[in-house]
C-alpha cells in the first residue's frame, strides 16, 4: 500500500458490549505511534451498553464513538465500526475486542503488510495450543472451524474465529455481512472469494479476563458457526453447491433405478415398486436441484455486479471523506 500524495490514517476500532470494567485497560495498551502511519485515532461502536461504556469512552479518549440505542450484536457493531471508519477516511482499519484478550501492541505486526502492499487483510494468528483456558474441545473445535473456512474461502488462514485483525480501505469497502452472530468467519470467506490478499500473523494474546459472551455453549457455536460457512459458500458458489446436491441424489436415484430394472427383468417384472417410485423421486429431486443451481448462479452474477457498484461507491465517497479531513 503506497500512498506518498497523503498521510495513512489507521482507526483501530473496538466492539463494545458492556465493556466499562475492560475498557480503559484495553485502550490504554492501544499503540499511539506506528512506522509508516500519520495518524493513529480510535473508534468505539457501543452496541447498546446498560452500563458506562460511552461515559469511559470518552474519558479515555477515544476519537469517535459510535452508539446503539439497543443491543443488536457482534456482526452489526463490527460493520458499524468499518463504515464509520470509512467515513472517517481510514486507509487502515484494525478491529480488536473490548475485553483486552488481544495484546495492543502487535497491531504493528497486523498493519505492516498493508503497508508494503503484501496484503488486503491480515488475521492476527493466536497460539491457539498455548491457551491455558481454551479445552480441549474448543481448541479442536478451532482447528476444525478454521480449516473448513480455508477450504471454502481458498486462503490459509490459520485461526479463523480470531478477532484481532486488519483491512485495507479496499477490503473493507467490499465487506457485506450477512450474519447477525459473529463477522469473523464471514468476513474471510467473502476476502477469499472476491480475491483479496488474505494472510496470517502471528500474535500475542493477554490472560483471560472474562468468558466469552459470544459462545453460549459449543453446540450454540457450531451450529451457528456451520450455519455462517453453509449460507456463504451458498452465496458465492451457487452453482457447485446445487449441483453437488442434485449430482448426488442424480447418481443415487439412478443406481436404485437401475437396481429396479435388474429385478424386474430377473423376477419377470414382479415386486421392488418401491424403489422404483424412490429412484424417480432421487432423479427429479436431483433435476430439480440442478435446475436451482442454475438459477441461483445466475441471481449470484447480478448480486456480484451490484456489489461492485456499491464498491465503486463506497470508494469514491471515502476518498471524497478523506480528502475533506485533510
Amino acid at each position: 500500500m503506497q500512498n506518498t500524495s497523503q498521510k495513512i490514517k489507521l482507526i483501530i476500532q473496538i466492539p463494545c458490549y458492556n465493556e466499562a470494567g475492560q475498557l480503559a485497560m484495553t485502550v490504554a495498551e492501544l499503540p499511539r505511534q506506528i512506522p509508516g502511519v500519520d495518524i493513529i485515532e480510535y473508534l468505539v461502536i457501543d452496541d447498546g451498553s446498560s452500563d458506562q461504556t460511552a461515559e469511559i469512552a470518552h474519558g479515555c479518549g477515544i476519537h469517535h464513538i459510535v452508539k446503539f440505542t439497543k443491543h443488536l450484536g457482534l456482526a452489526r457493531a463490527f460493520m458499524a465500526g468499518i463504515e464509520k471508519s470509512l467515513e472517517q477516511g481510514a486507509d487502515i482499519i484494525v478491529n480488536t475486542d473490548a475485553d483486552n484478550q488481544y495484546f495492543g501492541g502487535d497491531i504493528e505486526k497486523l498493519v505492516q503488510p498493508i503497508l508494503e502492499g503484501r496484503a488486503d487483510m491480515v488475521v492476527g494468528q493466536r497460539p491457539i495450543e498455548n491457551i491455558e483456558h481454551f479445552s480441549r474441545t474448543k481448541k479442536y473445535l478451532q482447528r476444525l472451524g478454521s480449516w473448513l473456512v480455508r477450504r471454502v474461502s481458498q486462503t490459509d488462514i490459520q485461526d479463523a474465529p480470531s478477532g484481532f485483525r486488519a483491512f485495507s480501505r479496499t477490503a473493507a469497502s467490499q465487506l457485506n455481512i450477512f450474519s447477525e452472530y459473529s463477522y469473523t468467519l464471514e468476513s474471510i470467506i467473502q476476502a477469499g472469494q472476491n480475491g483479496l490478499a488474505v494472510i496470517s500473523v502471528p500474535i500475542r494474546i493477554n490472560g483471560e479476563i472474562r468468558p466469552s459472551r459470544l459462545v453460549k455453549s459449543t453446540f450454540d457455536y457450531i451450529s451457528q458457526s456451520v450455519f455462517t460457512i453453509l449460507r456463504i459458500f451458498v452465496a458465492y458458489q451457487p452453482l457447485k453447491f446445487f449441483v453437488t446436491l442434485g449430482g448426488a441424489s442424480f447418481i443415487i436415484g439412478l443406481l436404485i433405478g437401475l437396481r429396479f430394472l435388474w429385478f424386474y427383468f430377473e423376477n419377470n417384472g414382479a415386486g421392488h415398486v418401491q424403489s422404483l417410485i424412490l429412484a424417480a423421486l432421487l432423479l427429479g429431486g436431483g433435476f430439480f436441484l440442478c435446475i436451482v443451481g442454475i438459477l441461483a448462479d445466475i441471481i449470484s452474477v447480478n448480486r456480484k455486479l451490484l456489489e461492485k457498484i456499491d464498491n465503486r461507491l463506497k470508494q469514491v465517497e471515502t476518498k471524497l471523506n478523506k480528502e475533506n479531513n485533510g
